[in-house]
């Protein structure tokens, strides 16, 4: 029975990621394709290059909330079930885990548009604001604060990650937090990073465009 649930809430959680608000938004309020301009992506980065502010904001805050419901419904699901594998309890956590990277893998390779999508990141701070919100909290001031003093959203976005997981690490050895929230917080961090590898790249040969500079039809090649 936990089998079937499990199997549900990662379902419910690739469809809800899978959802390209960033191109519903761009289509309703500009009348054009985000995946046709700057990185291709449907993310709130290119968006805001393509469509301005208000659309940025207005994809950002779906973004989030996929990963946040994808955490919400699987508790709703999951409840009070769980199994022990090899002497450890596996219920609630696991699952909201698990519909968190499965909302993520939506967002980043979306039914809807051929397995193309975004990179991750509203997602997965949508996810741990549910789980945690001290982390999720930290890693979205992170982001903010990364992106303004440098002009870079990539940087930002990267920072934003591997902030959540840094301030987990202490919060889960001295403070008790869930371990399952350490892990998603490793895998979220290691996903985006893999993600924003052309962004890496353009950023060492510095060539990676800043936060202002609109993005022109055609999708930019990969750096390297």
């Amino acid at each position: 029975m936990l089998i079937a649930k499990l199997v549900s809430v990662v379902i419910i959680g690739y469809l809800l990621g899978a959802i390209p608000f960033g191109v519903l938004v761009a289509r309703r309020m500009a009348k054009v394709e985000v995946t046709d301009y700057g990185s291709g992506k449907i993310g709130t980065t290119n968006v805001f290059r393509i469509v301005g502010v208000k659309a940025a904001v207005m994809v950002a805050c779906l973004d989030l909330l996929k990963g946040g419901l994808a955490v919400l419904i699987a508790g709703a699901i999951v409840g009070e079930s769980f199994v022990v594998v090899a002497g450890y309890p596996v219920g609630i956590l696991a699952a909201q885990i698990l519909a968190a990277l499965a909302a993520i893998a939506g967002h980043i390779w979306s039914v809807f548009l051929k397995f193309k999508g975004g990179r991750g990141v509203a997602p997965f701070l949508g996810a741990m604001f549910a789980l945690c919100p001290v982390a999720g909290l930290f890693g979205g001031e992170v982001l903010v604060a990364g992106a303004l003093l440098t002009r870079y959203a990539s940087l930002g976005s990267i920072g934003s990650a591997v902030g959540s997981y840094a301030i987990l690490l202490p919060l889960t050895i001295m403070s008790g937090f869930p371990i399952e929230y350490l892990i998603y917080a490793l895998i979220g961090t290691v996903v985006i990073i893999v993600m924003h590898r052309d962004n890496i790249a353009r950023l060492i040969a510095g060539t990676e465009r800043r936060l202002g500079e609109k993005a022109e039809k055609g999708v930019s090649p990969p750096a390297g």
